[in-house]
C-alpha cells in the first residue's frame, strides 16, 4: 500500500503538533510506503528537515506557493477559454458555488499552457472586467485585477502540479493540501481520498485575514471566500473525513461537509516516553511553570508572558520556561523578547528547541495561550507527565481538561482567549495549592491513558487505511 500524505506549512520543515502527528503516524506504520507531499509558502534555501525521515518514506515531493511569474517562459500555445470555463472561473473569483470538476477539467485541458499566459489572456481579462463592473464598480480596476490574478496564480499552479500515483491520498488539512488531495482523487479514479482536520483551516485563515495588514479592507471578503471554496473542494472529493473532537465535527458540517463522511478519531501520545522522566528541580523553593509552544503569533506567547508577569508580582517564587523553537517567525520572537525586557521580569527563560521530556517533569504546571488549536499534542503530553494545565478556551482544550462526562475530574483550568488576567489568577491559585496540582495531574494521566494513547491512535488509522 502506498499513501500520499499531504501537508501544508508543516512536516517535515516545521515542528509542532501536526508535524509531530505525521512523524508518529509514519514511524509507527513500517509496513506502509508513504509519499510526503510538502507544500511550503516559499522556496527557501534554508529549509531543512526538522525530523529524522523514516525509511518507509519513499519520496518527499515539494511544492512552493511563492510563484515568480517573471521566470516563466511563455508557452506560445494558442487557446481560448470555453463558456463553461469562464463561468467557473468567474464563480470562483466571486466566491459562489461551482462544480470543482469543471475547474479540474479546465486545468487538465490547459496543463501545457503557461499559467501566466492564461491569466494575461483576453478571455481571463474579460471575466475579471465583467465581475469588477458588476460587483466592484468603486474599486480601482488595476488593484482589483492584480489581486484576483495573484489568487488565481497560486491555485492554478497547485492544480497543475504533478500528483504521484498512490492508493490513498491523505491530507492533514483543507486549503491547498486538501485541494491536492481532491486533485489526486480526480486523476486517479480508483484511489481514495481521506481528510484529517486538526484545526479548522478556513476559520484560521479567516481570523488571519481579518487582522492582516497586507489585505486591503475591501478585498478581505474575497480572500475569505477563496479559502472557503478551497475547503469545499476537499469536503466534496473526500471519501472520509476525520475530526479530532466533536466540536470540530460540528464546524465541518456548518462549512458544508457531509455529516455522513465524518468520524471522530482523537490524537494519542506515547505514555512510556514520560514514564521515567526527571522530576528533580534545580530549586525546590521555586514554582516552575512551562509553556510548550512554538514562538509564533497563533500561540499568543505574549498573553502567556503578561499573565506570568502579573502572577509573579503576587508570588515572587516563580519561574517561567517558554519551551520550543524560536526560528519560525523571527519578528514575533523579537517582539516577545522585547516585551519581557520592557516588563523588566528576570524570571522568564526562552529555551529554544529542546527535548521537552527533559524539561516537562520539572514543571509544576503548564500553560497554553493559543488563539486557535485543534487537539493540542502538547496538552496530551502534559497530561501524560501528570502536570496540570491552564489553557485558553480553544479547540479541544475544554474537553481535554474537563472531560466529556467521563467522571474523572478536572486536570486543569480553561480561561478566555487573550485572558491574561484570568490566566494570572489561575497561575496563582495553582501555585498556592500543591495538593490541587497533584490531584489534577493524576486526573490528567488517568484521562490520557484511558482515551488518548498512541496505540489507540495508530490502531485506528491502521484500520482506516486497511478498510478504505
Amino acid at each position: 500500500m502506498r499513501i500520499c500524505l499531504i501537508a501544508e506549512g508543516s512536516y517535515p520543515y516545521v515542528t509542532g503538533g501536526v508535524s509531530s502527528w505525521i512523524q508518529m503516524l509514519v514511524s509507527s506504520m513500517k509496513e506502509i510506503e508513504f509519499v510526503i507531499y510538502a507544500i511550503s509558502a516559499k522556496n527557501d534555501e534554508g529549509l531543512t528537515y526538522k525530523y529524522e525521515i523514516p525509511d518507509n518514506v519513499v519520496e518527499i515531493k515539494d511544492i512552493y506557493l511563492d510563484i515568480d511569474d517573471n521566470k516563466k517562459v511563455k508557452s506560445k500555445v494558442k487557446f481560448n477559454l470555453t463558456d463553461i470555463e469562464k463561468e467557473v472561473i468567474g464563480k470562483f473569483i466571486v466566491g459562489e458555488y461551482f462544480n470543482w470538476k469543471d475547474l479540474f477539467d479546465c486545468i487538465n485541458r490547459l496543463k501545457n499552457v503557461n499559467t501566466v499566459d492564461i491569466l494575461m489572456s483576453e478571455d481571463f481579462f474579460d471575466v475579471v472586467s465583467d465581475i469588477a463592473s458588476k460587483y466592484y464598480p468603486h474599486i480601482i480596476f488595476n488593484h482589483f485585477f492584480w489581486t484576483i490574478r495573484s489568487m488565481m496564480m497560486t491555485v492554478f499552479e497547485v492544480l497543475k502540479s504533478d500528483i504521484p500515483k498512490c492508493d490513498i491520498y491523505h491530507s492533514v488539512s483543507t486549503g491547498y493540501a486538501g485541494l491536492v488531495g481532491a486533485l489526486g482523487k480526480y486523476y486517479n479514479k480508483d484511489s481514495k481520498f481521506i481528510l484529517t482536520e486538526h484545526g479548522i483551516y478556513t476559520r484560521e485563515r479567516e481570523e488571519e485575514i481579518i487582522e492582516a495588514d497586507w489585505v486591503k479592507g475591501y478585498f478581505k471578503d474575497n480572500w475569505i471566500r477563496y479559502f472557503y471554496n478551497l475547503s469545499r473542494a476537499a469536503y466534496t472529493y473526500s471519501d472520509e473525513v476525520y475530526s479530532l473532537f466533536e466540536k470540530n465535527k460540528k464546524l465541518q458540517i456548518e462549512l458544508g461537509c457531509d455529516s455522513n463522511k465524518i468520524k471522530v478519531v482523537p490524537n494519542g501520545v506515547k505514555l512510556d516516553r514520560f514514564k521515567n522522566i526527571d522530576t528533580k528541580k534545580d530549586d525546590e523553593s521555586i514554582i516552575y511553570i512551562g509553556a510548550i509552544v512554538r514562538v509564533v503569533p497563533i500561540k499568543d506567547v505574549k498573553t502567556i508572558i503578561q499573565a506570568f508577569v502579573n502572577a509573579n508580582e503576587e508570588m515572587k517564587n516563580m519561574k517561567l520556561y517558554i519551551i520550543g523553537p524560536m526560528d519560525e517567525d523571527e519578528d514575533y520572537t523579537k517582539e516577545c523578547i522585547d516585551l519581557v525586557q520592557s516588563l523588566g521580569n528576570k524570571n522568564i527563560v526562552f529555551t529554544g528547541r529542546v527535548d521537552i521530556s527533559k524539561y516537562i517533569g520539572k514543571m509544576d504546571m503548564l500553560l497554553l495561550g493559543s488563539i486557535s488549536e485543534g487537539q493540542p499534542l502538547s496538552v496530551l503530553e502534559g497530561m501524560a507527565a501528570k502536570k496540570p494545565y491552564i489553557t485558553t478556551d480553544v479547540g479541544a482544550c475544554r474537553e481535554l481538561l474537563y472531560g466529556n462526562n467521563d467522571n474523572i475530574g478536572h486536570c486543569g483550568v480553561v480561561v478566555p482567549v487573550m485572558g491574561y488576567s484570568q490566566m494570572a489568577n489561575e497561575i496563582v491559585n495553582l501555585a498556592k495549592d500543591d495538593n490541587l496540582r497533584k490531584v489534577m495531574g493524576e486526573n490528567g494521566y488517568k484521562r490520557v491513558s484511558t482515551f488518548y494513547t498512541q496505540d489507540q491512535f495508530i490502531q485506528n488509522y491502521r484500520k482506516i487505511y486497511g478498510e478504505i
